[in-house]
């Protein structure tokens, strides 16, 4: 059986009393940061309902590793209904991608609950998601570690609270815990941050959106300095070091290519092109240690789980806020083994988002909230 932190146990005793209360049909949300264990709250959260509950997963890869967790803490009437896993049972907990189950609202029907995991990735204004929740009339809550999303205006990109847009599905911030609380009580690894930049960030330019940069001026400028060699020698150093694991974070297939192919027999590439059993292989291989560096693009930042991770390298420039924390997040998560965590920043990324322990969700007026640091205000601001 399983045993909660004091915040989880908050999280999970307030969610339960939410569900149940007959005074509101609000949709909340509650924050909580990488590594607190979201996984086990939901878990909680559903076993002590006693009615059917529908807990969506975005991905097949978060959803089995999540359902795998949910059955190893000893909870029946557990059921996976997505076709990505082979598997369409029902049962009175059921795990779920929006893909498989959008046309088969009908078969819902009976369900009271729905919990979103990574809520932040539900588009407000349209989408499965938000077509399923007008069909099925129930009460949600949705978790996530990122509160925000992005939206394009007339002035710029800005990143917006998710209770704060309009329209929105998730109205009322529940409960969250400060990922600075989590460090101080050492749930959370420590982490060093070591800037090495190797780019220009003001030679870049930013895409009609403004929330990234264009491909063409990344490229002209790792062109300009010899980037892929620069990252290389960095990768070297820390090989030298003797880090146990080293995941690096590319832009580019080519960039990641390279530094796979110039470190033979010690690394290996992971994109989204990479077929799910050859996945599977090298971060088998990579947890062994049999393979020292994964190069990765466009995956890897959320449902990878590897606590023993002790090095992350961003070799490529973001504007996202959600990419830098997922980024850094996966060596967040403690292990006996690790004694710290080394986030080594090629590109500036740390000089606009600072310290993930000094990320703060805070309140300027009764319920509006935003994420800062210590010195400036990171949602609700054109970027």
């Amino acid at each position: 059986m399983y045993r909660l932190r004091p915040y989880q146990q908050q999280a999970a005793d307030v969610a339960v009393r939410y569900f149940k209360a007959r005074t509101t049909t609000a949709n909340g949300i509650m924050v909580l940061p990488t590594g607190s264990g979201k996984s086990l709250v939901i878990a909680d959260i559903a076993a002590r309902l006693g009615a059917p509950v529908l807990v969506f997963q975005p991905s097949k890869e978060i959803l089995e590793q999540n359902y795998a967790k949910l059955c190893a803490y000893d909870i029946l009437e557990c059921a996976v209904y997505s076709a990505s896993c082979n598997s369409k049972a029902i049962s009175r907990i059921t795990f779920a991608t929006i893909g498989s189950v959008k046309n088969h609202v009908e078969e819902f029907s009976h369900f009271r609950y729905v919990i979103v995991d990574e809520c932040h990735l539900v588009n407000p204004k349209e989408g499965m998601y938000r077509d399923f929740f007008k069909a099925i009339r129930c009460k949600i809550i949705g978790l996530t570690a990122t509160p925000y999303r992005l939206y394009s205006t007339r002035n710029g990109a800005v990143l917006r609270f998710i209770t704060n847009t309009s329209p929105r599905v998730f109205s009322r911030l529940l409960f969250f815990v400060q990922i600075g609380y989590l460090f101080g009580q050492g749930y959370l690894a420590k982490l060093n941050y070591y800037r090495i930049p190797l780019i220009d960030l003001n030679r870049l330019r930013r895409n009609s959106t403004g929330a990234d940069y264009t491909d063409d001026s990344v490229q002209r400028e790792y062109r300009r300095v010899s980037f892929n060699d620069g990252v290389l020698s960095i990768v070297r150093r820390l090989l030298r070091v003797n880090r146990r694991g080293i995941l690096l974070f590319s832009r580019f297939v080519e960039e990641a290519q390279y530094i796979s192919d110039s470190l033979p027999g010690m690394a290996a590439i992971v994109s989204q092109n990479t077929p799910k059993k050859e996945r599977e292989r090298i971060l088998a291989d990579f947890k062994a240690g049999r393979i020292k560096v994964v190069t990765n693009v466009g995956v890897l930042t959320t449902g990878f789980d590897y606590p023993e991770l002790d090095t992350v390298v961003l070799a490529r420039p973001t504007l996202s806020l959600a990419l830098y924390y997922q980024m850094v997040g996966r060596a967040i998560r403690p292990h006996p083994s690790k004694a710290e965590g080394w986030i080594v920043d090629l590109c500036g990324n740390f000089n606009r988002f600072g310290r993930v322990e000094d990320l703060q969700l805070a309140s300027y007026k009764p319920g509006t909230y935003c994420i800062q640091n210590r010195t400036r205000v990171l949602t609700n601001v054109y970027m």
